[in-house]
């Protein structure tokens, strides 16, 4: 966990150093700054998840416990923005390729995981095992040749899969 506003080389450049070092690492910024620039540029760099300074207590340890197991976390607001802004600079629409890669199912598993379900929620909402989605998102990384959900994650925010 870190700020973004720290002393040099800054909170951003610690990111991106400390996910070059090892793409495993998670990173929850928490920041006095809502500002979409800011979270942009942290997603950006690597981070897993991104609060607010005034997120509750409770927000703060749900955050760092989801943030671990490797699920994005956003501070309420903040994920529909970045995803929005995501849709609208991306200029790069999914190629046939990409969609004869991935099944519907597993596009659609997909979308959620860039929504920041959790494996359980997605299961609820596709009427789906949990073992099923688990099994979904592993075969979605292993063809997108990936190592997690953030980086799915990112992946579908960059193509402008529609997260409605």
């Amino acid at each position: 966990m870190l700020d973004l506003h720290i002393p040099a080389p800054g909170g951003i450049d610690v990111t991106i150093e400390v996910v070059r070092q090892n793409p495993s690492v998670r990173v929850l910024v928490l920041s006095a700054s809502g500002e979409l620039a800011d979270v942009l540029a942290a997603v950006k760099a690597g981070a897993t998840g991104y609060l607010v300074k005034s997120a509750s207590r409770e927000d703060l340890l749900a955050a760092v416990q989801r943030v671990a197991a490797g699920d994005p976390v956003f501070t309420p607001g903040l994920a529909g923005m970045v995803l929005g802004e995501f849709q609208r600079i991306s200029n790069e629409p999914s190629s046939d390729t990409e969609k004869t890669i991935l099944t519907d199912r597993e596009t659609e598993v997909l979308k959620l995981v860039a929504k920041g379900l959790s494996y359980r929620q997605i299961a609820e909402r596709l009427v789906l095992s949990h073992r099923t989605v688990q099994n979904h998102v592993q075969s979605t990384l292993r063809k997108l040749q990936m190592h997690n959900r953030v980086e799915l994650t990112r992946y579908a925010i960059e193509r402008g899969l529609d997260v409605d």
